[in-house]
């Protein structure tokens, strides 16, 4: 109930704060439109964080190991990272209100099984499944709204308030999971339930039906090696620390998705109507926008999975307290809802990329300094606010900046890529995070300030990923070279009799 509430105060708060930026009012019915795609992505947001809190809790009763019980969080990410690009474009050429009510059915039955799951496979099964169907909903919801708000400060308004959404999901996330986990950790599971019931109710009725669909269904070639090649490469990073990254299971699993990947390329650049039409990488900021998405999200993911080692396992903190720890970040994010359209407006995009990858490198590297014994408000707080404040920035500007200038046709397309940067990129950084917090000989007993030395270098990890996305931002825009006609000859001059 405290996710429904504040969700609900937010979108409250937004529909009644006064757009400065357009005198077009939105219609009760745009609204609806907007609150039915953002509930799907913070419930999105929520159940990922929910079932990270009740981890322990679900290993402890269902008896699994270490191992086994990473995959209930890893076959999420593997169904989610493997099908995003292809739901995207499966969404523009099938048509989005169908696919997004679809897989949201696909994203409810499947939390109903893990709910009821006795059976660590069948949880696992449910999880990958989940994960398949918000890799439908969520690029299909993007590109829903990028095809209904027109391109400028009604469409940068709609994705921010979006954007805030999903971040303010898996903030929410992290508080409701060390509630519930306490009744039962299948309640991580349920709790999404009736409220992906309502909002699919609702969808049937406020989700516009779509105009004819793009030609393109003749693909299927590419169809398969898609989903095919980002299933072996989300697979092999997701198990590359387990394995080991020189393992011959790894290198092949790369050179496998790397052959299968290249396979589809050529496919691509044969077949008449191609599922992905790679030039999309060069029209405006999207392939900066998609490299800055890496940055952002990977050093979130890396310093969010050093901090909660830290905080549990040096410090001693019960889940709950560290979720309430970190919540300044989530609620920064929140309460820049009603502005950051308008900073976008302002300021543009890739300005507030750059000082928002500036504040979370400053965040980054502020908290290097801690120590076993710190005083939350000075050693902790200034951390979390910069790196907040910095999300809250890039997040939104990301977005907007990913999908500007693309055509309707291919809105789904830009926005499964912005997402497949984010969810691929922030699961190969993470897992470079934690082959350096994990490698080397375990040491049984360690020492408070043993086991923080250790996490050092992921924390430096995080620090060159956001500077390398502060580069990427700040680099200057190659512009496109002007090429002069030649000149016409002059006409011929009749001479006067």
């Amino acid at each position: 109930m405290l996710a429904h509430r504040m969700t609900t105060h937010v979108m409250f708060w937004l529909v009644n704060t006064p757009d400065l930026t357009t005198t077009t009012a939105w219609s009760t019915r745009r609204w609806m439109l907007l609150l039915v795609l953002c509930t799907v992505l913070a419930l999105d947001g929520l159940d990922v964080s929910m079932v990270g809190v009740a981890l322990p809790t679900i290993g402890a009763e269902l008896g699994v190991s270490t191992e086994t019980l990473q995959w209930v969080v890893s076959g999420y990410v593997l169904g989610y990272g493997s099908l995003l690009l292809l739901g995207g474009r499966l969404a523009d050429l099938l048509g989005r209100r169908r696919i997004f009510l679809i897989a949201l059915s696909v994203f409810i039955l499947a939390s109903i099984l893990g709910g009821v799951a006795s059976d660590p496979t069948i949880l696992i099964a449910a999880r990958f499944i989940k994960g398949l169907a918000a890799a439908f909903t969520a690029p299909t919801g993007f590109s829903i709204i990028t095809t209904n708000f027109a391109e400028g400060p009604q469409r940068n308004k709609a994705i921010s308030i979006y954007s805030v959404f999903g971040a303010s999901g898996y903030s929410l996330g992290l508080i409701v999971g060390g509630l519930v986990t306490g009744l039962s950790w299948r309640w991580t599971m349920l709790f999404s339930v009736p409220f992906a019931v309502a909002v699919l109710v609702l969808g049937l009725f406020f989700i516009p039906r779509d105009g004819r669909a793009e030609e393109g269904g003749n693909d299927l070639a590419g169809a398969v090696a898609l989903p095919a090649g980002m299933l072996i490469l989300v697979y092999t990073v997701v198990s590359a620390p387990d394995v080991g990254w020189t393992s011959v299971r790894t290198i092949g699993g790369f050179v496998a998705a790397a052959a299968i990947l290249a396979a589809f390329a050529v496919i691509e650049n044969k077949v008449k109507h191609p599922l992905i039409r790679f030039s999309i990488l060069k029209q405006g900021w999207v392939a900066r926008a998609n490299l800055a998405a890496v940055a952002l999200f990977g050093s979130y993911l890396s310093f969010q999975f050093i901090v909660t080692l830290y905080l549990q396992s040096v410090l001693g903190w019960q889940p709950l307290t560290m979720a309430l720890a970190l919540l300044p970040a989530g609620l920064l994010v929140v309460g820049s809802a009603p502005f950051s359209d308008r900073l976008i407006d302002r300021f543009g995009g890739p300005k507030l990329i750059m000082v928002g990858m500036a504040s979370q490198m400053a965040g980054y590297l502020l908290f290097l300094r801690i120590d076993t014994h710190p005083f939350y408000p000075l050693a902790i707080l200034p951390s979390v606010i910069l790196i907040g404040a910095g999300f809250a920035l890039g997040f939104p500007s990301i977005n907007v900046q990913a999908t500007a200038g693309i055509s309707n046709s291919e809105q789904g397309l830009a926005a499964g890529l912005v997402q497949t940067s984010t969810q691929v990129g922030a699961a190969l950084v993470l897992a470079v995070t934690t082959a350096l917090v994990t490698g080397g000989d375990q040491v049984a007993g360690a020492s408070a300030q043993a086991m923080l030395d250790r996490y050092r270098p992921g924390l430096f990890l995080s620090v060159l990923v956001a500077a390398a996305g502060f580069a990427i931002a700040a680099a200057p825009r190659r512009k496109p070279r002007v090429v002069l006609p030649d000149p016409e000859p002059e006409p011929e001059r009749t001479p006067v009799a």
